[in-house]
């Protein structure tokens, strides 16, 4: 086997540049002058990652000898070994911001330190004297195998370290802190960094590595106490809530931390499984933006210091004042942790712990952080494959939700979504919100019957064929006929309420259809809540000719629209009656100038539930600005086209809009060209201007959809005219109705005085 570098400690490691040694000795050679006198060949490292360059490390040797592929791996990660101690040591002796920062020498880097080779599938190890000597084995006495090594670690550290160097397990780089007790009982922190060479199959070969004193991770004796409670506690969770449950009680009060979030990484995302505070409010305006569900997730790529840190792999100490993005700043404004939790070779997830006030980072936080970090990834593993029918159902009804509302014109609306905490399966609770035509949108809620991921796809079934009878343009009692008999005719045995409430932004005038659904709640803008007598209809999918009458209400501006699911107001210790008045309640109470805020603290009175919770909530502003219509039957007479561009001129000069006339009747000539040129039956022109928008949509009794041309042969003499309107429009598109289609195009107008 391959002999392997020896170095005594990074102060030896090469050339100092002249530093002094701290016991007074001689410092060496200058760089450039090797021992000896005559050329050398150097090797220059840099200390640290892209997210905080530290140094440069120096290395020399010899002319001819040079460094070869092993030596230069091997340096690489003794670098960053040197990195890691000196960012600890560094925290461990900052002082005061107002003072200078220390002068980073020899002090400062490991002391003790060595290298090793291993050969995967055989398990037979060659290290230097240095690795040796700091497990406390002599030279004389080591038999090259592996096991020898894992012998003298601490069994509470041995899984991790079994990771790394089990055959069937080694991939990619890997770091590790872990124990080692010597001959004479001494406990001691090492620190591990190898790299994994593979084959010409691509299969790991051999484990190039390097082990260095890691005393500044010794932890205090309240510290292990600490580690070990949480590690008994991890040892009980079987869930990954309660995993990151016992994370956060872990840490937050030894730490006097004001904020910890734990999260997963799902490819380039990260998922929040945790926050404490959980309150909104307490985190940073790009995690309230992402708020969806439960808990908010967000991709990596918008928090590039904290996606380097994850590359990284290592503990990562953020003091005041860094300089991170806001959405790091905000977690940790006096000081944030940043823990990588690493499992199986790779990195699982993360946990952010933040203070408000200027924290000072000491050696023994980062021996909790780290040890702590290890455990948790760990767990993390553990609870998803016991947790695997879960998260399956879970991340379908995640995917099968709305993951962002649409804007409302005359109107703001919300929603929130938390998942049952008892059982291993999930609810079919779905909401929706759907722009319609002519300034109205439709909401709907529901919930399907059982817990399970069967219930979570006739939810996605039903929110879907809703929203398709909605875009159609058949009215609230037609979308719930149609949905009902959908559901009966897929002959499953779960059946779904709903509730379906058509509003006019422009007249508040609102629709309101329930199939077995709760009732809507209105929060009035004097603060009165009402519970409303709507009518009502049997669930869907119980009888195929069921019907579903419509109730009619008006909304004043200021109203606040509440529909909600009956885990909210109903379980097995709380009575629908008193749910529904505790509801109002909070409605009463609340601010509607923020509907988020008021679903949140709907939903913040509900820790432990026995079924799925859905509020969907819209405040009713009324448009500032009322649309202007008007409509026009095209006649099916040789001179159609003129009639329509007459109709279009008049209307726009009488609503003094004419300032893109030319371009409104060039759009008007190709719509209803193709409509009657294409169609038959009735067509029908309209016209609406809401400030400076105009739309112009022809209607027809074609459910074709119009095909622009593929290519842009100018001499043809047809497929030209969605080309036109294409380029004139802002933006133009088409939409099914009952029995036909709507092809639209939008204008910018200018109104003359």
């Amino acid at each position: 086997m391959r002999d392997v570098p020896e170095w005594s400690g990074g102060a030896r490691a090469g050339p100092t540049a002249g530093h002094a040694d701290p016991d007074g000795a001689d410092p060496g050679p200058r760089s450039g002058e090797p021992p000896g006198g005559g050329p050398v060949v150097l090797g220059a490292l840099p200390l640290g990652g892209e997210s905080r360059l530290l140094g440069c490390l120096l290395v020399a040797a010899r002319p001819g000898a040079g460094f070869d592929a092993d030596q230069r791996a091997l340096l690489e990660l003794y670098a960053d070994q040197t990195a890691a101690g000196l960012e600890a040591a560094a925290a461990r002796t900052l002082p005061a911001r107002t003072e200078p920062s220390p002068r980073t020498g020899p002090g400062l880097l490991p002391r003790r330190g060595g290298a090793f080779v291993m050969t995967v599938h055989t398990g037979r190890m060659a290290a230097d004297d240095s690795v040796l000597d700091l497990l406390g084995i002599a030279p004389d006495a080591f038999d090259g195998n592996v096991s020898t090594l894992l012998e003298h670690t601490v069994p509470d550290d041995l899984p991790a370290l079994m990771a790394i160097v089990e055959p069937g397990r080694v991939v990619g780089d890997q770091q590790l802190a872990f124990r080692i007790r010597r001959p004479g009982g001494e406990l001691r922190w090492l620190g591990l960094r190898c790299r994994v060479q593979t084959d010409a199959r691509g299969a790991p070969a051999r484990v190039l590595g390097v082990v260095g004193d890691a005393s500044y991770l010794r932890p205090s004796v309240d510290d292990v106490s600490l580690v070990q409670r949480l590690s008994a506690a991890l040892a009980g969770a079987t869930t990954i809530r309660e995993v990151s449950r016992v994370v956060v009680d872990a840490l937050r009060e030894p730490l006097r931390a004001d904020r910890v979030a734990v999260a997963e990484l799902e490819g380039d995302r990260l998922v929040v499984t945790l926050l404490d505070p959980p309150q909104p409010d307490a985190w940073p305006e790009s995690w309230r933006s992402e708020w969806r569900s439960e808990w908010p997730d967000a991709s990596c790529h918008t928090l590039p210091t904290l996606e380097g840190a994850l590359r990284e792999g290592h503990v990562s100490l953020w003091p005041a004042d860094t300089g991170l993005e806001p959405g790091l700043a905000g977690i940790g404004p006096g000081g944030l942790a940043v823990l990588p939790l690493p499992a199986e070779g790779r990195t699982v997830g993360v946990c952010l712990v933040g203070w408000d006030r200027e924290h000072r980072f000491g050696a023994e936080e980062r021996s909790l952080l780290t040890a702590t970090a290890g455990m948790v990834g760990q767990a993390l593993t553990r609870a998803h494959a016991l947790d695997a029918g879960h998260e399956l159902a879970t991340m379908l009804q995640r995917s099968l939700l709305p993951r962002k509302l649409p804007d409302l014109g005359g109107g703001t609306a919300v929603a929130r979504y938390l998942p049952a905490t008892r059982g291993l399966e999930v609810g079919g609770d779905w909401y929706d919100v759907i722009p319609l035509a002519d300034g109205h949108v439709a909401l709907v809620i529901g919930d399907v019957q059982g817990h399970s991921a069967g219930a979570a796809t006739i939810m996605g079934q039903m929110r879907t064929a809703i929203r398709a009878y909605a875009v159609e343009g058949h009215p609230p009692d037609v979308v719930v006929a149609h949905a009902n008999r959908l559901l009966v005719g897929m002959e499953t045995d779960l059946f779904a309420t709903c509730c379906y409430v058509d509003l006019d932004m422009e007249e508040g005038i609102a629709w309101v259809v329930r199939a077995g659904h709760l009732p809507p709640l209105l929060r009035l803008p004097d603060g009165t809540t009402l519970e409303t007598a709507a009518e009502g209809g049997p669930p869907l999918g119980v009888l195929a000719d069921a019907e579903y009458p419509m109730t009619e209400w008006g909304l004043a501006p200021g109203t606040l629209l509440a529909l909600v699911t009956d885990g909210l107001v109903e379980s097995s210790s709380l009575p629908m009656e008193e749910g529904m008045r505790a509801v109002r309640g909070l409605l009463a109470a609340a601010d509607p100038a923020d509907p988020g805020r008021v679903a949140d603290e709907l939903l913040a009175h509900h820790h432990r539930r026995d079924d799925d919770v859905a509020v969907l909530l819209l405040r009713y502003d009324g448009m500032r600005v009322r649309p202007i219509r008007a409509r026009w039957a095209v006649w099916r007479l040789p001179d159609a086209v003129m009639h329509a561009r007459r109709f279009t001129a008049r209307t726009l000069r009488s609503w003094s809009a004419d300032g893109a006339l030319d371009m409104a009747l060039l759009v008007v000539s190709e719509l209803v060209t193709n409509a009657v040129a294409h169609t038959r039956g009735e067509v029908r022109l309209d016209l609406t201007l809401a400030g400076d928008r105009l739309r112009i949509a022809v209607n027809d009794t074609s459910p074709r959809a119009p095909v622009r041309a593929a290519s842009t042969d100018w001499e043809a003499t047809g497929g030209r005219g969605l080309l036109l309107v294409e380029a004139v429009s802002t933006s133009w598109g088409s939409l099914p109705l009952g029995g036909g289609k709507q092809v639209w195009a939008e204008l910018t107008v200018e109104r003359t005085p």
